[in-house]
C-alpha cells in the first residue's frame, strides 16, 4: 500500500538524534498506532517499548538485531521485527524511509 487512507497526523515531528531521524505519528481510523519517517545516513541505536515491525520503503540499512551479533542488510521493500522494551542497532547507508508498526 503506497498510502493511508483516513488517518490523524501528528502536527509536531519527532526529531531524533541531532535530526538524523524524523518522523510523525498517525492515528488510523481504527485506533493503530505508526510512525512515518527518515533517517539519514548514520549509526544510530534505537529503544523499544512495545513490539515493533520497521517497513522498510526505500533507501538501505545494516540492522543488528536484539540477541544477535552480526548485522543484516535491509533494503526498501523488506521489514524486521523487534520485540518490546529492546533496543536494535542500525547503519543507514542510504536515506532510509520508512513505516514503524506498533504492537
Amino acid at each position: 500500500m503506497s498510502k493511508f487512507e483516513n488517518v490523524s497526523v501528528t502536527k509536531t515531528a519527532n526529531v531524533y538524534f541531532n535530526g538524523k531521524c524524523v518522523s510523525h505519528n498517525i492515528e488510523l481510523a481504527d485506533g493503530t498506532a505508526k510512525s512515518v519517517g527518515v533517517i539519514l545516513p548514520s549509526k544510530l541505536t534505537f529503544g523499544t517499548g512495545a513490539p515493533e515491525i520497521m517497513e522498510l520503503l526505500e533507501g538501505e540499512a545494516k540492522v543488528t538485531l536484539p540477541g544477535e551479533t552480526e548485522p543484516k542488510v535491509f533494503r526498501g521493500g523488506e521489514s524486521f521485527s523487534v520485540p518490546g522494551n529492546s533496543s536494535f542497532d542500525i547503519e543507514v547507508t542510504e536515506t532510509l524511509h520508512y513505516v514503524c508498526h506498533f504492537g
